[in-house]
């Protein structure tokens, strides 16, 4: 499935050198101001270009064509999308017979009959990442005066994040990184238990990123080698407001009010330009593949906003749910 959401429901469409990428969103409210200046901003910062990106450039400009009636959000679904313009197809070719290792080539062949596009990992890529970031602008507006931010905190397991990339770049390897999240001023009560909790939401939308190989709340896996009065945030006064926040501002499922606070774990790029050993699909035998393309040596680099967009979307959703159930809340 490419959908997520119930009532802000955000399905995304494209492959990374087909004609075109977006996404469509269900459940958009209506009298929200919107042109496609308001995108450039976040769609900005997902884009290559940087010290340890790939070099393929694209404007990534959105063309919005539903949804949207003299500036403003009609209600009605509201579609979203960018033109693929620097494509090289051919240099993905050889993928077909030999799977690059950590990808998802192999299991994209499987599932899809040998169907699957597989030039710049198709479906499959970070660039479909583009709608996410898309609805997660909408989603923004939407949950204010929550602001949503997250930051590359470590790559390659430092905190020295250009020297990690150098030290890939010039070794020809990829690397991984943490990325911090925090939401500010969050809505109370969101979350419905016991199968659509805070932390559930927002772990489906992020590992809808790929490359996300881990998450984990306020004190995390931290939590497991604490005592109780370690962990405990105690509650100082009448608005909820509490001494620490190691349950990351989520209890029982539900958002207390406190800042939400979780770390993604990003795994370091498959395509790398070190040789590998792998097996040949086509001549059944094993061989050496030296992987030729475009590709981030870090894709941990531009994913904060992914991450962010992935989080608003859930808190989006979770938000219009609380609606629908209880009403506007004071």
């Amino acid at each position: 499935m490419n959908s997520f959401g119930k009532v802000f429901r955000v399905s995304v469409f494209g492959e990374s050198h087909g004609s075109a990428i977006g996404v469509l969103i269900d459940g958009c409210p209506p009298g929200i101001k919107l042109s496609p200046d308001d995108f450039m901003q976040d769609l900005s910062r997902r884009r290559s270009g940087a010290k340890g990106t790939t070099p393929r450039s694209e404007t990534d400009t959105p063309d919005i064509l539903s949804g949207v009636f003299n500036g403003i959000t009609t209600g009605a679904p509201l579609m979203l999308m960018t033109r693929n313009s620097d494509r090289r197809p051919g240099d993905y070719d050889e993928f077909r017979n030999i799977p690059r290792p950590g990808h998802a080539d192999y299991t994209a062949a499987v599932k899809y009959s040998g169907f699957a596009d597989m030039r710049g990992s198709g479906h499959f890529s970070g660039r479909i990442t583009w709608g996410l970031v898309a609805a997660g602008v909408i989603a923004k507006i939407i949950l204010q005066p929550s602001l949503v931010k997250a930051k590359l905190i470590s790559a390659g397991g430092i905190d020295d994040i250009e020297k990690a990339v150098s030290n890939a770049l010039s070794e020809g390897d990829s690397i991984g990184g943490i990325i911090e999240c925090r939401i500010s001023d969050p809505h109370k009560a969101l979350g419905e238990p016991f199968f659509y909790p805070v932390e559930s939401a927002i772990s489906h939308a992020v590992f809808a990123i790929p490359a996300v190989k881990g998450i984990e709340f306020g004190s995390g896996f931290r939590a497991a080698s604490m005592k109780g009065s370690e962990h405990n945030d105690s509650f100082v006064d009448e608005t909820g407001k509490t001494l620490t926040n190691n349950a990351g501002g989520i209890n029982g499922g539900i958002t207390n009010g406190n800042e939400i606070v979780f770390r993604v774990a990003v795994k370091p790029t498959s395509s790398i330009a070190v040789k590998q050993q792998t097996f040949d699909f086509g001549r059944k035998e094993m061989t050496w593949l030296n992987v030729k393309g475009r590709h981030d040596t870090c894709i941990a680099l531009r994913a904060p906003v992914i991450v962010e967009a992935a989080a608003a979307i859930a808190l989006a959703d979770l938000l219009m749910i609380d609606r629908a159930i209880h009403g506007s809340r004071g």
